[in-house]
């Protein structure tokens, strides 16, 4: 197994791609706490799947935006795994309304918990990461964040501010054991995606060269290689994952 030892954090780890994350480090070997903010049904779920893998996990609820209770998280998860060496920042949320109808509380909501949640997670563990010489730090962008969508104005600065974000720290910690990386996917089978009406999907899937959307479990197997030794001289990077879209 490649993450024999290992211990992680996915953060939005109860549905959709953190879900499939989880999922495949556990089966790679990795112990894993499972990030929520209120669905822990869902996160229990996964719990209850990586234990029945033979791996050790935990719930973290926390809501990412709001460092306190991130820091509180982290202390939590110290304590039960004794050190953290993969973080995943994959909880984010959309909020989409063209920019005239937008209200600065969209625009917060939406920044707070995907740009603010990455800075909070990372800032929590980096002391405990550097200390050990090792940590795998992977952030989840998007291709929105690459090029822009109607509506999306929130949500793309975000995830532009994410890539910003991965590339700087990336620098900041290369010499010392740690790599930051990001991986854009397009657009993936999720809720997201099941929620859009027909006539818009076949218009997106035109969009893209391959002809269809991804899967969760294609963007986690991408996670799993960056964080594993097959990854080790990889940092700094924007993997995109989208079909061609960005072509």
């Amino acid at each position: 197994m490649k993450l024999k030892d290992r211990t992680a954090l996915v953060t939005g780890g109860s549905r959709g791609i953190g879900r499939a994350v989880a999922l495949a480090l556990a089966e790679e070997g990795a112990d894993v706490a499972v990030n929520y903010v209120s669905n822990e049904a869902a996160a229990r779920d996964v719990v209850e799947h990586i234990r029945k893998m033979g791996r050790r996990a935990m719930l973290a609820q926390a809501d990412v935006g709001d460092y306190p209770d991130t820091f509180r998280m982290a202390q939590e998860i110290l304590r039960e795994f004794g050190h953290l060496d993969i973080l995943v920042n994959n909880a984010g949320i959309n909020s989409d309304k063209t920019f005239v109808k937008m209200d600065h509380a969209s625009w917060r909501k939406v920044l707070a918990i995907n740009l603010d949640g990455v800075f909070n997670c990372t800032k929590v563990f980096v002391d405990q990461m550097l200390g050990q010489g090792f940590g795998r730090v992977v952030n989840l962008t998007s291709v929105i964040g690459q090029i822009g969508n109607f509506g999306q104005a929130n949500y793309a600065a975000s995830k532009a501010g994410v890539a910003a974000f991965t590339k700087s720290l990336a620098k900041e910690l290369a010499g010392k054991g740690i790599t930051v990386n990001a991986v854009a996917p397009g657009f993936i089978e999720t809720e997201m995606i099941h929620g859009i009406p027909d006539k818009v999907r076949n218009r997106l899937l035109d969009q893209i060269p391959l002809r269809r959307f991804g899967t969760a479990g294609e963007v986690a197997r991408a996670v799993v290689f960056i964080v594993s030794a097959d990854g080790d001289y990889i940092t700094g990077a924007e993997l995109s994952i989208n079909g061609g879209l960005l072509m």
